[in-house]
């Protein structure tokens, strides 16, 4: 027998992920909080589209509303559970599949952030697993409907990492890699932290960004203090990944060592690093995406500020570290969502930092 999948979360990454795995055949249950989305994929299936080279499909799926969880008491146990869903939501969504896991059943965090400790930190070290989507680019854009704003990564680019907390290759963590393998490329690593925290770079450097100005990708790269900004948030994050022991891989198909000397004011690897965004920007239908904290502001929900931006600068706290333009864009994107200000690229242009 196939194993029992669960998605927690049917919403751009989980929705996306998920539709591909059903479409190959795999047994699978969403479990979501939308009413909306939940009756759309029961009623009209799933829905998932690309920008460019990729024929648009939509699969019949079994989705729960999580009102309806309790059910599935009566069936057999889940063998994976993908957690889907944003940073605040970690620890309840866990203690929601907990009861429904098999014995050797286990919860992979498909998720942006740090939170295998979260999930371990209730259900065990021994059934949490990590796995990063990197540039995945997806965005539910209507009840049922996932779109992708690019074609499929491929061999061009690595969209999913999947890695076991402790770092061996497992025949489980092959398994989740498989599973993900049938949406777009993967790759097993021995270095989930290093990923993760690379990931998160990326995160700081871009979803803030996105949320606090109110633009799309593209149009932040193409404004120099924008950009320059940027680079400096991420240089705030890679200079505390390297003081904590990440092993650090690629970010945003940069060696991390010119993001963080660009941020710091280094010439060379500023050219450097402009060169590459600016060219990244400007090609066809390049950096044409909203980042998902943008889409929250647009849809009004809450952000992952807290989890990203605010966590390097809790982190960076202890070990002296300064991390001013993190402390900045966080406290600006807390004020987009108490509704203080409203999103402009004005905020980031009027900070005068050391």
């Amino acid at each position: 027998m196939g194993k029992r999948i669960a998605i927690i979360g049917a919403g751009a990454v989980g929705g996306y992920a998920g539709a591909h795995m059903v479409q190959a055949g795999e047994d699978v249950t969403f479990v979501d909080f939308w009413p909306e989305n939940v009756e759309a994929i029961r009623n009209t299936g799933l829905r998932i589209t690309h920008l460019k080279d990729v024929p648009e499909f939509t699969v019949k799926a079994r989705a729960l509303h999580v009102t309806e969880v309790q059910g599935l008491s009566r069936e057999q146990p889940f063998d994976i559970v993908f957690l889907c869903v944003k940073s605040y939501d970690t620890a309840w969504a866990t203690m929601l599949a907990q009861p429904f896991l098999a014995p050797t059943g286990f919860v992979v965090s498909l998720q942006n952030c740090m939170n295998e400790e979260t999930i371990a930190g209730l259900i065990g070290w021994g059934r949490t697993l990590g796995c990063i989507a990197s540039s995945i680019t997806v965005e539910l854009a209507a009840p049922g409907h996932v779109k992708r704003a690019s074609g499929k990564g491929g061999a061009a680019h690595t969209v999913y990492r999947v890695g076991e907390v402790h770092g061996r290759v497992t025949d489980r963590a092959q398994e989740v890699a498989r599973l993900t393998a049938l949406s777009d490329s993967t790759l097993v690593t021995g270095n989930l932290w290093g990923e993760r925290w690379s990931k998160l770079v990326a995160n700081v450097m871009g979803n803030g960004m996105s949320a606090v100005t109110g633009l799309v990708s593209r149009e932040v790269l193409l404004d120099d203090r924008l950009r320059d900004f940027s680079a400096r948030l991420g240089s705030e994050a890679i200079r505390l990944g390297q003081a904590l022991g990440y092993g650090l891989e690629e970010i945003l198909h940069f060696d991390p060592e010119i993001i963080a000397r660009a941020g710091e004011g280094d010439p060379e690897a500023r050219a450097a690093y402009d060169r590459q965004r600016i060219a990244e920007a400007t090609k066809p239908g390049g950096a044409a995406h909203r980042a998902s904290m943008g889409q929250d502001v647009m849809k009004g929900r809450r952000t992952e500020i807290d989890y990203l931006n605010g966590f390097i600068v809790r982190q960076a706290a202890p070990l002296g570290l300064p991390t001013p333009a993190n402390a900045a864009l966080t406290a600006l994107v807390q004020q987009v969502e108490r509704g203080e200000i409203q999103p402009d690229p004005g905020h980031i242009h009027a900070l005068r930092l050391n």
